[in-house]
């Protein structure tokens, strides 16, 4: 994919670390306000546990190696990311500040609001914790309530409910260490929920009311939208990766074929699968290959799934918004690609439901690998950072002879296969000129 002449101050870049795979992404926003998609990448990620990392160099050789492929696209090397940040460490809380202005009759300004987000972030906290988003609710004007707006109101007594997002400091840091271990500079840490939110729902949706279930591969995140601002989120411990550990226990199969079987084969409603065939998996070293019905799989799968929407619905029931969802649920995610998975939500939790593609923000000609579910949080990412954006410059262009150079090096700093071969020529013909040179010299004749 080769990008077109774009200014390098508008590009921003943005990685998605998840359990299964780390996901680079570079875009800019063009001039009708959609996203021109410039360079992108994807590795399996092996460091990452439950949403949270668990062995840095596997993470770092990831992220590495994902950076590499957007720098290859863009010509250029990547110097600040926008980054995500998920895992059962993350909790929610809510809060209420008040703050006594010195005169009743000046308008309310932005200023007064960010004073009472400050305060927020005062708050004492479990050892360990720490803040990641103070999010305003309502607000309440001298006893005026249910204002999401009071700027240019005025009063004395200035009022409001927060949302505050919580998570451990080891996990940022790890997330921060990883990013600097490349040579990157982290330009913020985002939620990963609220940034899928952003790539998948609509403004209308967000004000009637919806759910945003993103199932990923090791954790299914939990955001809940009314009036259009965030009421609650939670991080259920369950993935994409439990279902493949059911299928592999099962049926008693390597993690790797029962991957496969999942991704192929998988059904997350038993109901759905009329001409249920025999699948036969390959036997190791020798041994008798293995048979599995299709409905077998099917009701393997829709067990762990069931059980996954019984966590959603508890936290539905916990937020106190189960029953005002105008716009029902949305599955994203890696998880929400498995077949019939939007009948069964329907069924179990008894609210419509639908899979959400992140391509309302991307401008047309967008690679095509990227309209699927697992790209989510990714492009919302890319969002986030195009809306929030501090820095000067994401990325710095390189030299042709410097990119031709790098192109012989791999990403750990080892030759690469191009660089042996360039090498071995570059002897040979060192070897050449020296016989040639040597035969018409007289003096050595």
């Amino acid at each position: 994919m080769k990008p077109y002449q774009f200014n390098p101050k508008d590009v921003v870049v943005a990685i998605d670390i998840g359990t299964t795979k780390v996901c680079a992404i570079a875009g800019m926003m063009n001039e009708y306000g959609k996203m021109e998609i410039l360079g992108l990448g994807k590795i399996s990620s092996e460091g990452v546990l439950r949403g949270v990392i668990s062995n840095i160099e596997k993470t770092v050789r990831a992220i590495r190696g994902t950076i590499g492929m957007v720098e290859k696209q863009l010509e250029a090397k990547v110097k600040t990311v926008h980054v995500g940040i998920a895992g059962q460490h993350i909790k929610s809380l809510k809060h209420r500040g008040i703050l006594t202005r010195d005169n009743a009759h000046d308008e309310i300004e932005q200023e007064d609001i960010e004073k009472l987000i400050r305060d927020m972030y005062r708050l004492v906290l479990p050892p360990g914790d720490k803040i990641l988003h103070v999010i305003p609710q309502e607000f309440t004007v001298d006893n005026e309530q249910g204002i999401l707006d009071p700027i240019g109101m005025s009063g004395i007594r200035l009022e409001a409910n927060f949302h505050i997002i919580t998570g451990q400091i080891t996990a940022s840091n790890n997330i921060l260490r990883c990013i600097e271990k490349v040579g990157l500079q982290v330009a913020d840490l985002t939620l990963e929920p609220i940034a899928s939110s952003q790539s998948i729902l609509s403004d209308e949706e967000k004000k009637a009311g919806i759910a945003l279930v993103d199932i990923g591969g090791g954790t299914t995140d939990l955001t809940i939208f009314h009036d259009g601002i965030i009421r609650h989120t939670a991080v259920i411990p369950f993935g994409g990766n439990v279902v493949t550990r059911d299928i592999k226990e099962g049926c008693t199969i390597m993690p790797e074929q029962a991957e496969k079987l999942k991704i192929k084969f998988g059904s997350a409603l038993a109901d759905e699968v009329y001409d249920s065939r025999n699948i036969t998996i390959p036997g190791l070293k020798g041994r008798e290959p293995k048979e599995i019905s299709e409905k077998n799989l099917a009701l393997i799968i829709q067990a762990r799934m069931e059980e996954i929407f019984d966590y959603v619905i508890w936290e539905l029931k916990r937020s106190g918004y189960e029953r005002k969802l105008i716009g029902g649920l949305v599955l994203t995610g890696g998880g929400s690609l498995l077949k019939h998975i939007n009948v069964l939500s329907e069924y179990h939790t008894g609210i419509p439901t639908r899979v959400g593609y992140p391509v309302d923000l991307l401008a047309h000609g967008y690679p095509l690998e990227i309209a699927t579910p697992i790209w989510a949080t990714a492009i919302g990412l890319l969002e986030h950072g195009m809306t929030t954006r501090t820095y000067e410059s994401a990325i710095e262009m390189i030299d042709p002879k410097e990119e031709e150079e790098s192109e012989l090096v791999d990403a750990d700093g080892t030759e690469s296969e191009d660089g042996k071969r360039q090498s071995f020529w570059n002897r040979a013909i060192d070897r050449t000129k020296e016989w040639f040179e040597a035969e018409h010299d007289p003096e050595l004749s």
